[in-house]
């Protein structure tokens, strides 16, 4: 097992958190470092710019699709339900 430094991360580390960077859903601290590692990883950048494309061709997709009338009503109600449930314990 290679010891790397503790402010690097290594390629396991950056493919492990990549769904996380692409929904910025990282801490400032896991952002900086991804993006240091990408910067010198071509391999990493790659899958990055790859999951991104996909990533956009699906929302692409999605916003092409016809939404039933009132079913962005029924998800905005169920999720302020769910979120009162959260919230009363």
């Amino acid at each position: 097992m290679s010891i790397h430094p503790p402010d690097r991360f290594t390629c396991e580390e950056v493919f492990a958190r990549l769904d996380d960077y692409l929904d910025r859903e990282l801490t400032p601290d896991e952002l900086h470092l991804v993006r240091a590692h990408m910067e010198t990883c071509a391999a990493c950048a790659a899958e990055y710019r790859f999951e991104q494309g996909v990533l956009q061709g699906v929302r692409q997709k999605l916003q092409r699709l016809a939404v039933p009338d009132g079913l962005m009503a029924r998800i905005t109600a169920r999720l302020a339900a769910e979120g009162g449930k959260d919230a009363a314990g």
